[in-house]
């Protein structure tokens, strides 16, 4: 609770002060210390001043001050000790609990992408969040808590930035949570090989005024390049401690917290504001605007008062903004369009580069006191690697090889384990088939639950071995590379590199990929590469394009996917042409890309990945999965028509009196009983094919697949495949549960679906008793789940993004016709050649 939230009467304990600067000092120069009991007096008929009582003397405060003072009241104390608390709360308990609400440490790590911060973040936490080698992995905040030496941190990963200038998505997030939150501690991850650019954040940290504790990562290899860095002596320097650290091998951590927890404890000699000098030009500036802004000190109260001057020396929009409600507007915008003019004046250039150059003449000064050596032997590796991998010739070719091998590897590694998962569940299912009595009950249990969870769950080891090759490309920095080799391409069609990593991650998911299209300056460009990301294969498919190739493609398996993948990303090509002449006819704007050096990633990360990917898979089948299995079991089980049934069952009654009879008076050869008794069980599993068959053609989902199937038909589609596109709307996944369902021929769960399918054929119309699938259908099938519309997550995320309901209808109507089309053309122009 905040203290400017006590009523009158009311007590509260001070656990913390979350302002700044001059009035911090000048607060607990008051006595408004963290432990102290404050009492609250009287509110000013406005409401404003506000008058306590601390130490035995009375003071005054304006609300907007107290709101920067958290207090913990005897409410929040009974709250707090739930279970411990007998009755009453006298002022030792009170101030006990105060103490432990000041336990309570808010963390923000800020720093540059590809300096390691989110991997500092998984080490610190034991957090699953994947962590990626190229620009605009980590677009959202992330936030975890943790316990250490009796505080409580919570600590918020900030979007990866190399300023906190109002220019993209993650720069507006991290410096709106630093304003807005006013963390207790930043943490500044700094990328040891590339300290000059790094420490140009730092500088815009220094000139908050706030609590910053540097993590001076992939410490090892800068250590390894044989660079002489003081790294305390600049601590000292500039005012905030720093800290070696190897986020992926958790080297430093320990003394990383242990260095929070004393900033934030004000224990650090280190520690300490200092003031930038940006030289006899821009002081002079930075003086004048903050002479305005000192004009309404709840402004300063908050923000440093020279940061907010120097943004606005940049014409810092969002800061510029921040003041339009302020009496201050028109007397601070004038003050500043007149220093700006003066600046420019002055140095013949525009403000933003002038400021820009005084930051990097400063980290090159206190470089050059600290700093000896170089790191070209790092970059020397990491230049000799892009000479083969980003070679204008060979670039391409090394990248679709890499691909070709993931691919090919999903599939032959993923058989054996697929192999032992289907036959556990066949085992199971066996086991189940031979210890119950007949009922809805089995029936659920064995073509309900075990044939839809289990024949989604069998492409699981698939799934981890496509993430296992994608986690090495992004972690290694490779991911990066493809963007940049990618950039002319995709200028070709009105876009560029920098919306090729968006479209690789949806090969992981569409979701975060669209998410991800926040990184992209351009509003057109981010709309178009939004549209286009559906086209990209998710993990989601994966299971239907499996099951299809194992079956009909099963000697080119491993090409005919990285066929499928290649089609996609052809069709998002020709899609994005197209709209780019239609809809988006605006200029592309430059590619500016940072490629980072080449890492080994290490073992854990592609762990994390790898085991984020499958827990979403796992709860994904517990799921959505489970309930659709369920849910087209049930539809496909009811109504029973028991005078249908027994028809068919009076068959098998008396296809089993005739066997018996024929035994019985036949000859006595073994072998003529082995025959009759094969005769009877073909007779039999025939019988009870033609019952399921007319059974599903009556039930409430055959009824709605022969309403859906002229449609399809066209297609090659009978309407059990046309009900499990359909039920595919919610989750790729559940086209191969449904499938999984709807053709189960007979209760033998020793047969794979994949054997059903090649065995399954159409039960009406002219082509009854025709085998449904074909190579042709299979392709027309592949091609209609690659185009078709996306999951509803998807819709919901473009939705989302683009601000308006309109884009994510179209992507619907686009995408579902396209496939429609794709698959109608494919499966045509195949029969008429007699394919």
């Amino acid at each position: 609770m905040k203290l400017s939230d006590l009523h009158t009467g009311e007590e509260g304990i001070i656990t913390k002060i979350t302002g700044r600067g001059a009035f911090r000092r000048r607060i607990m120069e008051m006595g408004f210390v963290r432990g102290k009991s404050v009492v609250v007096i009287k509110n000013a008929p406005l409401k404003d001043p506000i008058e306590y009582c601390i130490m035995g003397y009375n003071v005054s405060l304006r609300r907007s001050e107290a709101s920067l003072l958290d207090v913990v009241t005897v409410e929040e104390a009974r709250e707090v000790l739930h279970d411990n608390y007998t009755g009453t709360i006298d002022d030792e308990t009170l101030k006990k609990t105060a103490q432990e609400k000041g336990r309570v440490i808010n963390i923000a790590l800020v720093g540059n992408p590809n300096s390691g911060k989110t991997t500092l973040f998984n080490a610190a936490t034991n957090s699953r969040e994947h962590v990626g080698n190229y620009s605009g992995v980590t677009v959202e905040m992330k936030q975890a808590q943790i316990r250490f030496n009796g505080y409580t941190l919570n600590l918020f990963d900030l979007p990866g930035t190399y300023s906190l200038t109002a220019y993209s998505p993650e720069e507006i997030t991290a410096r709106r949570f630093i304003i807005n939150e006013k963390p207790d501690v930043v943490i500044n991850v700094i990328d040891a090989s590339n300290l000059e650019r790094n420490l140009y954040l730092t500088t815009q940290l220094i000139d908050m005024d706030i609590k910053v504790v540097a993590a001076l990562n992939m410490y090892d290899e800068l250590h390894a390049s044989g660079v002489i860095f003081d790294f305390i002596n600049l601590g000292k320097m500039i005012g905030i401690p720093f800290i070696p650290t190897v986020g992926s091998k958790g080297f430093g951590l320990k003394d990383l917290l242990n260095k929070v927890v004393d900033v934030y404890e004000d224990r650090d000699t280190d520690l300490r504001h200092i003031h930038i000098n940006y030289g006899n030009n821009i002081e002079p500036s930075i003086k004048n605007i903050q002479d305005v802004i000192w004009k309404d000190p709840s402004i300063t109260d908050m923000v440093s008062s020279r940061f907010y001057a120097i943004k606005l020396l940049e014409r810092d929009k969002e800061i510029i903004r921040d003041f339009e409600q302020s009496n201050l507007y028109l007397d601070l915008q004038k003050t500043v369009e007149h220093e700006i003019k003066c600046l420019e004046e002055k140095c013949a250039d525009d403000s933003e580069s002038v400021i820009t150059d005084a930051k990097y003449g400063f980290i090159a000064g206190a470089l050059k006191e600290t700093y000896s050596g170089s790191t070209k032997i790092l970059r020397y590796k990491t230049t000799k690697i892009d000479h083969i991998l980003t070679h204008k010739y060979w670039g391409y070719p090394v990248f679709f090889l890499f691909m070709w091998l993931m691919f090919n590897a999903t599939f032959r590694l993923g058989e054996y384990p697929m192999e032992w998962i289907e036959s556990l569940f066949s085992t199971f299912g066996n086991l189940i088939d031979t210890n119950m009595q007949t009922g809805p009950l089995k029936d659920l249990l064995i073509n309900g639950i075990i044939d839809g969870v289990g024949g989604v769950l069998v492409f699981l080891p698939n799934i981890l071995i496509l993430f296992f090759f994608i986690s090495l490309m992004e972690d290694s920095g490779y991911m990066a590379r493809v963007a940049f080799i990618m950039d002319k391409l995709m200028h070709k069609i009105g876009l560029h590199g920098q919306s090729f990593i968006p479209l690789i991650m949806g090969f992981g998911c569409n979701v975060p990929a669209i998410m991800a299209t926040r990184t992209i300056k351009s509003r057109n460009n981010r709309l178009l590469t939004m549209l286009i990301n559906p086209l990209m294969s998710c993990s989601a498919r994966l299971p239907v394009y499996v099951l299809i190739i194992s079956a009909f493609f099963p000697r080119h398996a491993g090409t005919t996917l990285f066929m499928i993948y290649l089609t996609g990303i052809s069709i998002a090509i020709l899609s994005a042409l197209l709209l780019k002449k239609i809809v988006f006819r605006t200029d592309d704007t430059p590619f500016v890309m940072e490629l980072p050096p080449y890492r080994i990633p290490t073992t854990r990360s592609i762990l994390i990945h790898m085991w984020g990917k499958a827990s979403e898979y796992l709860k994904k089948i517990g799921g959505v999965i489970l309930i659709a299995s369920v849910l087209i079991w049930a539809l496909g089980y009811y109504p029973r028509n028991e005078e249908l049934l027994s028809k068919y069952k009076e068959q098998i009654v008396a296809v089993n009196n005739e066997t018996k009879v024929a035994l019985s008076s036949g000859s006595k050869d073994s072998s003529i009983h082995k025959q009759i008794l094969a005769q009877a069980e073909l007779t039999t599993i025939a019988i009870e094919k033609e019952m399921q068959s007319e059974h599903q053609a009556h039930s409430y989902i055959g009824r709605i697949g022969q309403f859906i199937e002229p449609v399809m038909k066209p297609l090659g589609f009978d309407w059990r495949l046309s009900i499990a596109l359909l039920a595919g709307v919610t989750a790729k996944e559940i086209v191969v549960s449904t499938m999984s369902v709807l053709f189960q021929a007979t209760d033998d769960s020793n047969e794979s679906l994949k054997t059903k399918i090649q065995d399954s054929r159409w039960q009406s119309g002219n082509r009854i008793g025709q085998k449904i699938f074909s190579p042709l259908v299979a392709i027309s099938l592949l091609l209609f789940v690659l185009i078709y519309f996306p999951c509803i997550g998807v819709i919901a995320a473009i939705q989302r993004e683009s601000g308006h309901w309109k884009w994510a209808f179209f992507t619907v109507f686009y995408t579902t016709g396209l496939a429609w089309l794709a698959a109608f053309i494919t499966f045509q122009v195949g029969s008429m050649l007699g394919y």
